[in-house]
């Protein structure tokens, strides 16, 4: 069988190959002629030489790929594979590097930035996929629970202890045969990342005399990680929010011209200590410390201070978890799916899986350490025998699905206390099951307009995508509630009626109260009904509230020391901004906060003050907007400007299903949301979907560089093509 690629009418690649490796070789030569400039991005961010081919503005992250040591990791890890998945990552790589030597790796980011790719590493792939993981689990959080603690005390940190850590959209639900209109497991989600562009999710069918699948796959990285429909089996993927990757407090020192660590046995070598280079355009080369000491790599602070080391699985244990890729292609059933996410490394991910005999399954795959609960807090101390690791690894849950399951980022599907300290809040999981629930028994949802008819179908999978209700707003809500002293609610609390705090221009706090302004925003918000439509006023105006609550609390003098500069890389100042983590812990400050000398109805009430003095007649959807990341807007000294990208409204917002997240205080636009949907129908493949919010091409003068865009925006799904007369044949030799 020779080498073929097909495209469908929106230009999605459909590979075709006589073998397993020649498939990888013909899939590593697409990513790099479709995604071109977005692989090589990433190779240089595993690499460490951002810095070196755009300019300064890469140091940061530079410093932190060389310090924890990312592309020897995915060196090591790559050693490490098995004979047979080595050869077949070596040939996806192969296929990479055709691709450059044929003259199809031209982009036009390249010419713009006056930058160039190069030929990849055997283990660049595996690189690649450390960039994009290697800060999506928990060690960040531990960064800024160290700031609080510092800051505020070790008390407060339970203000910002939340079941909403930063970030967690992500949505994954299966259904079993009994309940859908076929007799047949469906499975449905949409998986929720930073809204890059190009997507950092591309379509993709890839079949060979062993196998022939469809899915989503990361470019510069072989087969179908997260997303997959075999024919007989399918998979999806969120986030475990599991907590693997530990932070330790390192005391080093010199002795002569050795570097040495207080381990719990005492002082120790470091087992790597030497010095990097990084080139950076336009400019002075920089010299960086790469000390790695027996937890793991040094990734702040250094030889002559305080330091902080990262220990993660993948470097302890020199495993990734490619090994179970290979196999996923080659799956049958959710057994098989099973057995082959045992050789999962990280990050760790809450799995669900279906075949067409009807087995449904549901699991946490991956490598959690077994240590210390105090590691999943704070960083601890690397001279404490107690904080250790010990190389057992937990026994994750897996179960069978009777009826049905949702994944959400939740506590209940992450596997809970056995496996991290935070999760994200139960709205989303409890209204899709509610969704789902409601169609499959007698009832109806009346807001959503999901069908009558008996079983689930693939049409009500797709309309749960676009579902807007806020899952906070019933706490939110009840805020505005309290306000009213005179109600039976507050007395039967037992709360003290006593006028609304509200600050004045002065910043003293004079007992007023609300201005009538104030009020009618009050009311005009308690009788809304929490859904975020792009349409809505109301949720314009709830979202002007609720950011004014999140910068009033912010700045309140309890909180205000948050604000002093941690001492940690601007890499980390996403995970570190105080307005941004008060979002994020909005419903949790008001619950608790008056526990810690917070006075909740003067923020609220302050709140409202200022909403209403900018009374706007906006819809949510005019600032609620798309805002779409390309690379070459952090390098503006290349003087290379991103992809021009159409307005594009939103529905939704951060803790609807929803989710297309904003951050109150910052932004009201969405820099992270839904980068793909699916519906996986295990009675006929072809009746499954899919859609990304850009497009399959990375080439920005491509007509299918942003043609799935109004579709995604819209709620729609595009079909999965499986009959090959449906395709066009390339015309170019592949060979």
């Amino acid at each position: 069988m020779p080498a073929e690629t097909f495209r469908d009418p929106w230009g999605i690649p459909h590979l075709r190959a006589g073998s397993a490796d020649e498939l990888a070789f013909l899939q590593g030569q697409n990513a790099a002629a479709d995604r071109s400039w977005q692989i090589e991005m990433e190779r240089w961010r595993a690499e460490g030489r951002t810095a070196e081919q755009l300019g300064s503005e890469g140091l940061p992250w530079d410093r932190f790929a060389r310090q924890a040591r990312i592309d020897d990791t995915a060196r090591r890890c790559f050693e490490n594979l098995d004979p047979a998945t080595q050869r077949w990552c070596t040939a996806y790589v192969d296929g990479v590097n055709d691709a450059l030597r044929s003259g199809r790796r031209d982009a036009r980011e390249f010419r713009d930035t006056r930058t160039a790719p190069a030929a990849w590493k055997r283990w660049t792939p595996l690189g690649v996929f450390l960039v994009h993981h290697i800060l999506f689990s928990t060690f960040p959080n531990k960064l800024w629970r160290d700031q609080v603690a510092k800051a505020l005390g070790p008390d407060a940190v339970g203000l910002f202890s939340i079941e909403a850590p930063v970030w967690a959209g992500s949505n994954a639900w299966a259904v079993a045969g009994g309940l859908t209109a076929t007799g047949s497991p469906l499975v449905a989600g949409d998986p929720h990342r930073l809204m890059e562009l190009p997507g950092v999710y591309q379509q993709v069918r890839l079949a060979c005399p062993e196998f022939d699948v469809v899915g989503l796959a990361f470019p510069g990285v072989p087969g179908l990680p997260h997303f997959g429909h075999t024919g007989s089996a399918a998979w999806a993927v969120t986030n475990a929010m599991a907590d693997y990757q530990d932070l330790y407090s390192e005391r080093l020192r010199r002795d002569g011209g050795a570097l040495l660590a207080l381990g719990p046995d005492g002082w120790e070598p470091v087992p790597a200590n030497h010095q990097e280079k990084i080139l950076v355009r336009g400019a002075s080369a920089e010299t960086v410390d790469i000390i790695e000491t027996q937890r793991g790599p040094v990734i702040s602070g250094g030889p002559d201070g305080a330091a902080l080391s990262l220990r993660t699985p993948s470097r302890a244990a020199g495993r990734l978890g490619f090994e179970a890729l290979l196999p996923l292609l080659r799956s049958r059933s959710a057994g098989d799916i099973e057995a082959a996410l045992e050789a999962w490394v990280e990050p760790v991910n809450c799995v669900l899986a279906a075949d067409s005999g009807g087995d449904v399954r549901q699991l946490v795959a991956g490598k959690v350490p077994v240590r210390n609960p105090e590691n999943r807090v704070r960083p601890v101390p690397a001279e404490s025998p107690d904080h250790q690791w010990h190389g057992d690894w937990v026994d994750l849950p897996a179960s069978r699905v009777d009826s049905l399951a949702v994944n959400a980022n939740d506590r209940a599907s992450g596997g809970g206390d056995l496996t991290g300290l935070e999760f994200a809040p139960a709205h989303r999981a409890r209204r899709i099951r509610q969704l789902l629930e409601e169609q499959a028994g007698t009832g109806l949802s009346s807001d959503t307009g999901i069908s009558t008819a008996p079983g689930l179908t693939a049409d009500d999978m797709q309309r749960i995508h676009m579902d807007c209700r806020l899952g906070s707003w019933p706490a939110l809500r009840q805020v505005l509630v309290d306000l009213d002293l005179d109600r039976s609610t507050t007395k039967q609390r037992g709360v003290t009626p006593r006028p609304i705090q509200r600050r004045n221009a002065a910043g003293s706090d004079p007992a007023l109260p609300l201005s009538a302004a104030a009020a009618e925003l009050r009311e005009r918000l308690l009788g809304w009904d929490g859904q975020m439509h792009a349409g809505s006023t109301d949720a314009a105006s709830f979202a002007a509230w609720r950011s004014a609550l999140v910068v009033g609390l912010t700045g309140d003098p309890l909180l205000a020391p948050l604000a002093a500069p941690a001492g940690h890389s601007p890499l980390f100042a996403p995970w570190l901004n105080p307005v941004a983590r008060v979002g994020f812990a909005l419903e949790t400050i008001l619950a608790t906060g008056a526990a810690f000398g917070i006075d909740v109805p003067a923020a609220v009430g302050q709140a409202l003050e200022v909403a209403a003095a900018a009374p706007s007649s906006a819809a949510w959807g005019e600032t609620h907007t798309v805002l779409p990341l390309h690379a070459v807007a952090d390098y503006p000294a290349t003087g290379a400007a991103a992809p021009a990208v159409p307005p594009t409204v939103l529905s939704g917002d951060t803790g609807c299903v929803l989710c297309t997240e904003s951050l109150p205080g910052v932004t009201d636009a969405s820099f992270r949301g839904p980068v793909a949907r699916y519906v996986w129908d295990l009675s006929d493949r072809a009746k499954s979907r899919w859609i990304v919010p850009f497009g399959a091409s990375g080439n920005p003068a491509d007509n299918n560089f942003l043609s799935q865009m109004p579709l995604w925006a819209a709620g729609e799904l595009l079909p999965v093509i499986t009959d090959w007369d449906q395709l066009t044949k390339e015309n170019h030799d592949q060979n």
